[in-house]
């Protein structure tokens, strides 16, 4: 079995590139997928010398969310949640820049990874979707996240009806900072890893901090929230439902609303 993460130093030991490494399954997040991916942004927030660092996915697209075949089985999916917050918050709160270099597909807990960076470069072929509420499930941590740079009549859209919209789209709701070519993502990726190399890295680390501080409630305690609402708030039948229908490749059959 592959390995499910890669971790490189091209040619700047100051910057990292970390890439999703399960293309078969369309990079989606398994839990060990996600434990190593914290333990990767963790370890490079913590290496004094890394200054930026750059998150892919290997084969046709970025990453495709949630793995939902794993997911389905007991226990699983509050594990995942968990371990999705804490990933997030890591991502979110490093003092590093972070740069998410996106291609193909992005859905899902793949758009929460996309809106804890904190640039995205995305290529010209790039799809965003918010399927969630079409597989009964409540879209907690993404929104929480996207809710600091999409505006909210937008956000409203884009998760209650659970739409797809192409780069140019993302990049007018402030998803994504530049749109380009397939074989200028890694190149633009790099380019903003280099300014980024060239700022001063505690007044880097001083200025993320500061941008987390200023909203009413930092990143953390909005995960924690999100957190909380994901779990009280989950209609275990229509997510069964829901993940049952995806895999079947049929339209879901709801309930009444309680």
């Amino acid at each position: 079995m592959p390995n499910p993460l890669i971790i490189s130093d091209l040619s700047n030991p100051a910057v990292a590139t970390i890439t999703m490494n399960r293309p078969d399954k369309r990079n989606a997040l398994s839990l060990q997928l996600i434990l190593e991916l914290t333990s990767a942004f963790t370890e490079c927030s913590r290496d004094r010398n890394r200054r930026a660092v750059i998150l892919r996915g290997e084969g046709k697209g970025f990453c495709a969310g949630l793995d939902l075949d794993e997911m389905a089985q007991a226990g699983n999916a509050e594990k995942a949640a968990t371990a999705l917050a804490k990933l997030y918050e890591v991502m979110a709160t490093s003092p590093i820049v972070t740069i998410a270099a996106a291609h193909g597909a992005a859905f899902g807990g793949g758009v929460g990874l996309i809106a804890a960076s904190d640039l995205v470069v995305a290529s010209d072929d790039l799809k965003i979707g918010f399927p969630e509420v079409k597989r009964g499930l409540t879209a907690a941590l993404i929104t929480t996240l996207l809710r600091r740079t999409v505006p909210d009549r937008a956000l409203r859209e884009l998760i209650l009806l659970g739409l797809t919209i192409d780069a140019k789209q993302a990049q007018s709701l402030q998803m994504v900072n530049r749109v380009v070519p397939a074989d200028a993502l890694l190149p633009t990726a790099h380019e903003f890893a280099k300014q980024a190399v060239a700022a001063a890295p505690n007044a880097v680390a001083r200025t993320k901090k500061l941008l987390d501080d200023i909203h009413v409630r930092s990143v953390k305690d909005d995960l924690n929230l999100a957190l909380k609402f994901h779990f009280e708030f989950r209609h275990e039948v229509e997510i069964k439902e829901g993940v049952a229908a995806f895999q079947e490749k049929r339209e879901p059959r709801w309930g009444s609303r309680d």
